[in-house]
């Protein structure tokens, strides 16, 4: 989780998309970290689809099964799709869709729990990791100046 969130503090020094990051592990070893780009992008550049496609080019295939993916904001409704279609089994995340709602996000607020259960995916979900650096994360980007909300 740290190293997503690290990803995560780039976007706020050089406001490239919001203060959200993803790290996707497999056995220990990490395919890829990266941060939301959709400001650089397109709308699809969320941090979480931009670990998945890392992580998918470095091993040469869709299925990541047996990984496991850590962000700092839980996944929205595509993001959520993403990681069950890559079969992902475990999503750690920080702060929660409603924390960035706030902050003036378009965001869709169906949480991954209800996704999970609506769609029956296996995905495990284990909220509040590193709740604090995470929310810390958001403080800082609402105090700039030059922030975009999308």
């Amino acid at each position: 989780m740290r190293l997503a969130i690290a990803e995560a503090r780039k976007n706020i020094r050089h406001a490239k998309g919001g203060p959200f990051g993803a790290c996707l592990v497999r056995q220990g070893q990490v395919l890829a970290v990266a941060r939301n780009t959709v400001l650089k992008t397109d709308a699809t550049c969320h941090a979480e689809i931009n670990a998945i496609r890392q992580a998918s080019r470095r091993i040469g295939t869709y299925d990541l099964s047996g990984c496991e993916i850590f962000s700092t904001t839980e996944p929205c409704p595509m993001c959520f799709a993403a990681i069950h279609w890559a079969r992902i089994k475990t999503v750690y995340f920080g702060t929660r869709i409603r924390d960035v709602e706030k902050l003036g996000f378009n965001e869709l607020t169906v949480s991954a729990r209800v996704m999970k259960n609506r769609g029956r995916s296996p995905v495990r979900i284990m909220p509040g990791l590193l709740k604090n650096e995470c929310r810390a994360l958001l403080d800082e980007w609402a105090h700039r100046s030059d922030r975009s909300v999308y």
